[in-house]
């Protein structure tokens, strides 16, 4: 397997959120394809980490998508919500749950798909938590390395779609 090619870049804008930058070569509408079909989230949002046995999307104001993965130690590690905003090829906003963590509520994640340098894309996830120590929880886990990974499999899908 491919090691990671850490381009994403991880900065902390407040102590309630996390920002998340990565540029792909391929066209923003084939990564916001890959980012919000069921059948490619599977393919990447697990990174190398496991494997995703359930990506459900209902991609409307209002609707609600799921991730289940089965990581690669045995574990189950599920997040869902409710999409509150869609512009398609542009922006996503939803809500985002941690089924291990209920009580730490909500993150409210933005993702916005912008073009660069023509054929290029700039895929910016800003995630908002309800408290530092959230965030700095989520940190903790390991998230980028595991971000790192899925994102670096969404442009080999992106790629992939461009050419196929």
């Amino acid at each position: 397997m491919p090691a990671t090619s850490g381009t994403a870049v991880l900065t902390l804008p407040s102590d309630q959120e996390i920002l998340m930058v990565r540029e792909f070569d391929a066209p923003k509408h084939l990564v916001f394809k890959g980012y919000t079909t069921p059948e490619l989230v599977k393919r990447w949002w697990g990174g190398r980490r496991g494997n995703v046995t359930i990506a459900e999307i209902d991609l409307r104001v209002g609707g609600k998508w799921r991730y289940v993965m089965t990581a690669n130690e045995g574990f189950e590690v599920a997040f869902h919500g409710e999409y509150h905003e869609i512009v398609t090829n542009e922006k996503l906003v939803n809500t985002e749950i941690f089924e291990g963590a209920p009580e730490a509520g909500a993150a409210l994640v933005t993702c916005t798909f912008e073009e660069i340098e023509g054929e290029r894309t700039r895929l910016s996830m800003l995630t908002r938590v309800d408290s530092k120590e959230i965030r700095d929880t989520i940190i903790g886990t390991g998230m980028e390395s595991g971000a790192q990974a899925g994102l670096d499999i969404l442009e080999e899908i992106a790629i992939e779609l461009s050419v196929g």
